[in-house]
């Protein structure tokens, strides 16, 4: 097929799927749309790098040891217009803001902390840089929570994005290679590997897991609502999803991605349509039972087997090697290297003398979080862990609709980073970390505002819904 003929059909194709989706009996924020395009470019590329694959020039060459530490100026004035944006939105909704915020300390003091070490980092202004795009991935999500209807924006938010990057992903794949794909050179050949709208395969795997689990949930809701006139429509998108998932899940060849979607999905439909699924004591069951089956296979003494069935190897396709490398540079056991500042100076040099590849992360967020902060870091993401097991228990005691997905992401957030490093600035796993884990408290509903903009809707359940507004103002 003509690429020319394919763009107009898959541009066809998404703007049907976005047509049925529409549902005018909810309404949401229009600053929905920050967390929208946030979460795009955190689970695409950059807007310097879609620059260049449109021929619009800015795009960023990664092999440059200057332009890694300076990035490109055009991406930090993006990312900064999108968090001051977020954050006038979230003082127009200061109120339930405050709420937020105090039901969130955790959260709160690992991001303090964040911020103090900057100072004993080797690249204080590089870390800080950083800290400020990581402190825009919470104010979107907050911009999310404190939404008139935060379930309603948490289902557009990843439909909007997923049914705009899956489809784009396959369309670069087939018919745009030098954009969909890349190639490394191997042992006497070049070896390719898909990205899709990404810029590796592993983002690629991770992008279609998130979104991935997102549509299986979408599925399964509108599955058991018999009686909604839209649900054949929406049927169809979702399954139409559900079978991109699984053909880019074919193309990305990510082991880790597509065992932690067989494992959300699956906790998903146990813990969303059984009751007995939603009992504390399952609940217990299933985590413990979904956290040690991946324990026991990259690190117990018989696990070589399992590994086998993935495509793995014991050394975890070298990571091992990495995890020691690393460790030998790790400096300051107590507090790391400083926010995102491991990877920079002489020891990205090392790394680079070691390996044919430019070597970013640790392949493991466990210990990318002690490289940099340490084991104060390592006790302050404990307690957000904690804390966010917590909040996905009360959901489920609330009876929450997004009970069930905030579990899965919960549960694949920590399995993914023992071979990745999910939690690090503008990723998408930490993105949907924070979304399961954050607490948001149950107030009353004050008549008003939104039953004037919903007039029609039904009522709706809602992960603790938020309340109290009094104005329009506080709608943004």
């Amino acid at each position: 097929m003509p690429r020319p003929i394919a763009v107009i059909l898959f541009s066809l194709a998404i703007g049907g799927l976005f047509a049925l989706t529409r549902d005018r009996t909810t309404r949401t924020a229009g600053a929905l749309w920050l967390p929208v395009i946030w979460l795009a470019l955190a689970a695409s590329r950059s807007v310097a790098q879609w620059m260049e694959v449109f021929g619009l020039g800015g795009g960023i060459s990664f092999t440059a040891e200057g332009q890694y530490l300076e990035g490109s100026p055009f991406d930090r004035a993006v990312y900064l217009a999108l968090t001051v944006c977020g954050l006038v939105v979230l003082l127009a909704r200061r109120r339930r803001l405050g709420i937020v915020l105090r039901a969130n300390v955790p959260i709160l003091l690992f991001f303090f902390y964040c911020a103090v070490s900057i100072f004993w980092s080797d690249f204080p202004d590089v870390a800080f840089k950083r800290w400020i795009k990581a402190l825009g991935d919470l104010v979107m999500v907050l911009v999310v929570l404190t939404d008139l209807d935060p379930v309603a924006a948490f289902k557009r938010l990843f439909s909007r994005v997923g049914l705009l990057l899956l489809p784009l992903s396959v369309l670069l794949i087939k018919y745009y290679p030098e954009w969909g794909r890349s190639y490394h050179p191997d042992v006497g050949f070049w070896s390719a590997t898909y990205t899709g709208v990404t810029t590796s395969k592993n983002l690629l795997g991770m992008t279609t897991l998130v979104f991935g689990l997102a549509f299986w949930w979408l599925f399964l809701q509108a599955l058991q609502r018999r009686k909604d006139r839209r649900r054949r429509a929406l049927l169809l998108v979702y399954g139409a999803s559900l079978v991109m998932v699984i053909w880019l899940f074919r193309m990305a060849q990510s082991a880790t991605a597509l065992a932690c979607f067989v494992l959300g999905a699956g906790l998903i439909a146990f813990a969303g349509l059984s009751k007995r699924g939603r009992r504390p004591a399952m609940l217990h069951l299933l985590v413990l039972g979904a956290l040690v089956i991946p324990l026991f296979a990259l690190f117990g003494p018989y696990g070589g087997g399992l590994l086998g069935m993935l495509g793995r190897d014991a050394t975890l396709t070298g990571r091992t090697d990495i995890w020691r490398l690393a460790l030998d540079m790790r400096g300051n056991a107590l507090v790391g290297r400083g926010f995102d500042s491991f990877w920079l100076g002489w020891r990205l040099l090392k790394v680079q003398n070691v390996y044919r590849f430019q070597l970013q992360e640790a392949h493991n967020g466990y210990l990318e979080i002690y490289l940099n902060l340490g084991w104060i870091g390592i006790v302050l993401l404990a307690g957000l862990v904690i804390t966010g097991y917590r909040n996905v228990l009360r959901a489920f005691r609330r009876k929450s609709e997004i009970a069930s997905l905030m579990l899965a992401f919960f549960v694949v957030a920590m399995i993914y980073n023992l071979t990745e490093a999910g939690f690090r600035t503008q990723n998408p796993m930490w993105i949907v970390f924070l979304v399961a884990t954050l607490a948001i408290p149950r107030v009353s509903m004050r008549p008003g505002w939104k039953a004037k903009r919903v007039q029609d809707s039904k009522p709706q359940p809602a992960h603790d819904q938020l309340a109290g507004v009094g104005s329009p103002q506080e709608a943004i």
